[in-house]
């Protein structure tokens, strides 16, 4: 049912959003007659290769850079991308995955083979379902460029203070997930949009309905600094990370 759902919704998606998404597309190439799109390399589910398709909000080839975790303030960032990401609008292409079957609506957010490589056993488990265009971890930190902005390694703080939380709120999914609960994510996502303070009780309300531990709860609250954390699986908080191949 899960797969029925998510291929008629981006059907329908696809077909009812065909001239904002014209538009958008448009204005990224006006800015610098450049691809309005861009498929990055992701981690599928099973471990093989997704190409994820988005609206290119960086300029050309900024995954060169071998930065994966992009920061509020990231100069690789154009104008228009910068309104795209702000409205969470260069997400919308990849429901052409979720209707091939790369993708679900909902799900663990895709990741870069270089991170990917870095989970440990557990985390891991999160491969075994599709990802998704949104998740809880989507709406707990729809601001994780503000987070790391300013920071002079972003990479190194996403690892210690947002991965271990986003790792355990998708493996929570993945251990509860019914299609009711993609639905509630769903309208969580786009209340979000509107108020975050709305969508962050929301999210309170699955996590404490799916038994969810304290301290998960209270950083997935937003309400007080989060904390570095070793990951899922992991005895230490992370020290350093690796660059090598990244590719965004």
């Amino acid at each position: 049912m899960k797969r029925w759902f998510d291929f008629l919704a981006a059907l329908v998606g696809l077909t009812l959003l065909a001239v904002p998404l014209a538009l958008i597309a448009l204005a990224i190439w006006i800015e610098d007659r450049q691809s309005p799109f861009f498929c990055g390399q992701r981690v599928a589910r099973g471990g093989g290769d997704l190409r994820m398709v988005k609206f290119r909000t960086m300029i050309p080839n900024a995954w060169k850079s071998g930065v994966n975790s992009t920061s509020a303030g990231d100069r690789r960032i154009t104008r228009v991308g910068a309104l795209l990401r702000k409205a969470k609008l260069d997400e919308l292409p990849q429901l052409w995955n979720v209707l091939k079957g790369d993708m679900s609506l909902v799900g663990p957010r895709p990741q870069v083979r270089t991170d990917a490589n870095l989970y440990t056993s557990e985390e891991r488990k999160m491969l075994l379902i599709r990802p998704g265009i949104t998740d809880l971890a989507s709406i707990v930190f729809a601001d994780e460029g503000e987070i790391l902005s300013g920071s002079a390694d972003p990479d190194l703080l996403y690892n210690q203070i947002i991965r271990p939380w986003k790792s355990r709120l998708a493996l929570l999914y993945a251990e509860r997930r019914t299609l009711l609960s993609d639905l509630e994510i769903l309208f969580l996502t786009f209340l979000s949009a509107v108020s975050r303070e709305r969508a962050l009780r929301g999210v309170q309300a699955i996590l404490k309905s799916w038994e969810a531990d304290p301290l998960l709860l209270t950083m997935a609250s937003r309400t007080t600094t989060l904390a570095a954390w070793p990951a899922p699986g992991a005895s230490e908080i992370a020290g350093h990370y690796p660059r090598y191949a990244a590719q965004a």
